[in-house]
Formats: C-alpha cells, sequence, structure tokens
C-alpha cells in the first residue's frame, strides 16, 4: 500500500510518499518546500499570509498526490500552528482551502514520534534522540534503550533567527542573544540524567545539513552518519565566523539555511556540550517515519539490516 505523509513544519513543510508492508516501509520519493511559516508569526499569531503560505505548499504537495492517484495521505503539524495562539483559526482555513484534516501533534508526541522514526534504523541503549526544528527541539533521554523522558523545548532555528538576528548571519551581538535565549531554554535544570548519556542520534533539517557539511569538509565516506565531536567543533568555529568562506561554504552546500544553520548548529552544540558526547550520529528517519510506524502501521519498527548499535 502506498501512503503520503505531510509534515507542516515552522521552517519547512515536506511531503513524503511510501510503500508500506505490515511493520516496514520504504520511501518512494520526497519533496520539500522552505515555507518558513515561523517567519509569519506576529505576537504569537500565524498571519494571513502565513496561512495562505500553508495552503500554498498543500495544494501544490496535493496536486501532486491526486496525479499519482494516491489517496492515502495523512498531515499533521508540529510548533508551525502548536505554538500560536490562533491554531484553531489556522486549522480551519487550510482545511477548508485543501481538502486535509489538520492533526496537530504535541512536543511530546513529536519527540516520541522522533525517536520511534530514530529506532527503525539504530539501536540505542544508554543516550539520546534529538530534534532540532523551525521553532521547537525536542530531546528524548534512554536508558537500557527505552525512553525515560521525553521534552519539546521552545526554541529553533528558525524562531531563533527571528527574535536574535538582525542581518542575514549573526554578528557579535546577535551571537550574544542567540547564546543567552539557549542558555535560558536548555540547560542543565531541564536536562535529566546527563551522567547516562554516552551518545546521541540526531534527526531534523539541522543535523542532516551538519552532516552533509561535515561530508564535505573532513572528506567523510559518503554513506556516513557519523560525525566525531572534534570535527563537529571544527565546523562551528569555521561556520560561526561568519566570514566570506563561511557564506561560501553554507551557499553552496545549503543554500535554503543561510540564515537558520548557525542557530540550530548552536542549539546543537549547546546539547553536546551539556550531555558530553563523542559523536554525533544522524538518522535517516525521523519524525514522519516514525507518525507512520505508530499511527498508520501501528507497531513497532522492524529494524532495517543495517542497523546500528549506539550505546
Amino acid at each position: 500500500m502506498k501512503h503520503a505523509i505531510v509534515d507542516i513544519g515552522s521552517n519547512s513543510m515536506r511531503l513524503t510518499l511510501y510503500e508500506t508492508d505490515e511493520a516496514s516501509f520504504r520511501i518512494l520519493f520526497k519533496e520539500k518546500i522552505m515555507a518558513g511559516l515561523a517567519g509569519y508569526v506576529e505576537n504569537d499569531v500565524l498571519t494571513k499570509e502565513g496561512i495562505e503560505c500553508a495552503c500554498a505548499a498543500l495544494l501544490e504537495f496535493k496536486e501532486t498526490l491526486e496525479a499519482l492517484e494516491i489517496e492515502n495521505v495523512s498531515v499533521f503539524a508540529t510548533a508551525s500552528l502548536r505554538n500560536i495562539e490562533n491554531t484553531n483559526e489556522a486549522i480551519i482555513a487550510i482545511e477548508s482551502a485543501t481538502g486535509y484534516q489538520i492533526e496537530v501533534i504535541s512536543g511530546e508526541e513529536e519527540a516520541m514520534y522522533g525517536y520511534y522514526g530514530a529506532m527503525y534504523e539504530h539501536h540505542i541503549t544508554n543516550g539520546a534522540i534529538v530534534d532540532i526544528g523551525g521553532a521547537s527541539t525536542e530531546i528524548v533521554i534512554l536508558e537500557n534503550g527505552k525512553p525515560i523522558t521525553a521534552v519539546s523545548h521552545g526554541i529553533g532555528s528558525l524562531s531563533l533567527y527571528r527574535e536574535c538576528v538582525k542581518k542575514i548571519l549573526p554578528g557579535h551581538g546577535s551571537y550574544e542573544r542567540l547564546n543567552d535565549e539557549i542558555n535560558k531554554n536548555i540547560n542543565k535544570k531541564n536536562l535529566h540524567d546527563l551522567n547516562s548519556i554516552s551518545k546521541m542520534v540526531c534527526v531534523g533539517g539541522t543535523a542532516r545539513a551538519a552532516l552533509n557539511i561535515a561530508g564535505k569538509l573532513f572528506s567523510l565516506p559518503e554513506n556516513s552518519s557519523v560525525i566525531t565531536s572534534q570535527q563537529f567543533k571544527k565546523m562551528c568555529s569555521l561556520l560561526f565566523k561568519a566570514d566570506k568562506t563561511a557564506i561560501n561554504i553554507i551557499l553552496k552546500l545549503e543554500p535554503d539555511r543561510i540564515h537558520t544553520l548557525i542557530p540550530g548548529l548552536m542549539i546543537l552544540r549547546q546539547i553536546t556540550e551539556l550531555l558530553d558526547v563523542n559523536e554525533i550520529t544522524v538518522s535517516r528517519y525521523g519524525v514522519r517515519e516514525g507518525y507512520l510506524c505508530q499511527k498508520i502501521l501501528k507497531s513497532k519498527p522492524k529494524r532495517t539490516r543495517t542497523r546500528k548499535t549506539v550505546s
């Protein structure tokens, strides 16, 4: 059976089409639209322009799915519609314009879907799963292979950019504001069982962008999914200079994230330092795959043959 899932995120909106078989799946194709919905939030309200932007992207996806005669479609929203005051108004408008029913998932649900998505590919015993989105960051702490905490923090790469950065890339004052916001939201007080953490797996666009850039900078193997802490520090040191070299690297490898990449990497750096991890493993699968396994297949994910063990 073919099933499509649309994720209405704060930075990007993504369509993924899957071929499913009982408890397993394979990805047929993906599409992404950098809608930047968090950029349309004013005074905690998603503006009319933001709602229209979401509708336009969904209608574009709908045209693709109708051309392929795909009838099974699930649409969910994360912090893009969760963290605004006019959630119901936005949902009604989007549903009316597109014909899709929109499910807004909670921060804890988003964290757990990221956990199930990552666990499809990786077996994690003691560690953390991290998802840095456009307007929220989810962290799941695992002990003996089971999640013991699942927390959503109200900061993300695009929301931080809007709040703290005046130009395209941060200057000195912007870095101070970014650090203040990150320290206020993600610190030792709201992370649990730090002593049990040795490794972490990351899902989401910021992590994939980091892996892509690290792969080019350090000539990593094409199928590599790991960035060492030393490599990550070197990459951050290079990109955080925000000079011409940094701009060229981002524009060449991740142009859609020219404004959000550094805030996202700063969140990731904060988490890696707090958890004192030696390496970052980037998962191919994340929230959409976790949603598929739990909501559509309604079973625990069947791990692939290329399962990787992180302890």
